[in-house]
């Protein structure tokens, strides 16, 4: 009697230690999923560990393994809070939006207060040890044409270029598309805001290349990058259809980060996607189309 629960015991023992290693192998497993072997990934934490709270989100991507972090306005966001924390947990911000869709870019009425917004959104950079701050061209206009929103833009945008020169920071403009997600946007493709920046000539503006929002403008996304790669200061990515993660849809994910890579982008490259299922799913699916 003795002797069987003694072997029971050493049994339970046992399996409950089994279960342990593997739990802490698993927990391991998912800390090194952001550390992926080729590209580095900015999780934007406004799409992923929505069920979470701000802060807690930081810690979330950390988790994961994840070098860096993205958001969107600045203005609703604790920065000193946001700093400290990204401090600790060795996360770098790899770019926030300085300037929305609205009031738009495209109406020069509304310049004064994008110099003003830049200077502001400047400063949270420096605390942020950020270099990139993403702003967008705005909705349409009503009884105004493309050309003469885009001819705004350009006038907005050589103001700003010598307020981020100043403070060592890089605007990067971003299309849209209009097929699926923004309809009446002033701005969609690579085309038009190459032009745009070519007429700015400034190395402190640059294209924020989402390619989820350009394959669903015009595809082509490899030879596109090839052509624009000197002009591009950021990407993000999400697949098509969904803007989910990697492997959810058309795009080949892992064929354009080779192509990023030959071409010697070495910047962030952010995660503007929605998790299909859940966050760790979604970092896995990052992870695999990154290996080459």
């Amino acid at each position: 009697m003795t002797g069987t629960r003694r072997s029971f015991l050493g049994a339970s023992a046992a399996v409950a230690a089994g279960a342990t290693s593997a739990t802490h192998a698993a927990q391991d497993d998912e800390s090194r999923l952001g550390r992926t072997p080729q590209t580095r990934f900015a999780v934007n934490v406004e799409m992923w560990f929505r069920k979470l709270p701000f802060m807690r989100r930081l810690e979330e991507a950390a988790r994961l393994g994840f070098p860096a972090v993205e958001f969107w306005p600045w203005q609703n966001k604790d920065i000193p809070a946001v700093a400290a924390a990204c401090k600790k947990l060795k996360l770098d911000i790899a770019q926030f939006t300085a300037w929305g869709f609205r009031p738009g870019l495209n109406e020069t009425k509304n310049h004064a207060r994008f110099l003003k917004d830049l200077e502001a959104g400047c400063k949270v950079a420096r605390q942020l040890n950020c270099r990139n701050m993403c702003v967008v061209a705005g909705d349409d206009v009503a009884g105004m044409t493309q050309a003469q929103m885009h001819q705004n833009v350009i006038a907005g945008l050589r103001k700003g270029a010598p307020i981020a020169e100043k403070h060592g920071i890089t605007l990067i403009l971003e299309p849209m598309n209009i097929r699926v997600d923004h309809k009446g946007h002033c701005l969609f493709g690579s085309e038009p805001t190459v032009r745009i920046l070519k007429a700015v000539n400034s190395r402190h503006v640059k294209m924020l290349a989402d390619l989820y929002h350009l394959q669903i403008t015009e595809g082509d996304l490899c030879g596109h990058l090839r052509e624009n790669i000197d002009l591009i200061g950021y990407v993000q990515i999400a697949d098509h259809p969904g803007r989910h993660e990697p492997g959810t849809g058309e795009i080949a994910y892992t064929r354009v980060f080779q192509e990023l890579a030959k071409l010697g982008y070495r910047g962030y490259v952010g995660l503007e996607c929605t998790p299909r299922k859940t966050d760790v799913e979604a970092a896995r699916a990052v992870n695999r189309a990154d290996q080459w």
